[in-house]
């Protein structure tokens, strides 16, 4: 009976030190799985170095099948946006395999200013 009490106590004092973690940095919970993951998809392909990735979540793989780079998702699985090397990687967790890397497309195209001949008229 006293071991199953000093067991209960160190739990007790563990989860509360980890509550407390919390509290003080709410996210570090995030940066912690964000860290992971990139780490296990470093190991699958080379990421892009001197840029930290968007992690996105796919929640809805059936609005996103009229995409290819989504053909293969499931629910769960991560999308790594990297900006600045303009590649999109889409990572499986349950199969711990890349679906599939894309170049990224952002556009931030120059406005075109249309401009129209000035007519004058001589009177």
């Amino acid at each position: 009976m006293p071991v199953i009490a000093i067991v209960a106590i160190g739990a007790a004092a563990y989860f509360y030190n980890q509550v407390l973690i919390l509290r003080e940095n709410p996210q570090a919970v995030a940066q912690k799985e964000a860290t992971d993951l990139i780490a296990k998809v470093g190991r699958l392909v080379v990421l892009p170095t001197g840029e930290t990735p968007t992690i996105a979540t796919v929640s809805d793989p059936a609005a996103l099948k009229d995409q290819s780079f989504f053909a293969s998702a499931q629910k769960g699985d991560k999308v790594f946006i990297y900006p600045q090397a303009k590649k999109a990687i889409l990572y499986s967790v349950t199969l711990d395999k890349i679906l599939d890397v894309a170049p990224l497309n952002i556009g931030t195209q120059a406005a075109v200013a249309s401009q129209t001949p000035k007519t004058t008229t001589k009177k």
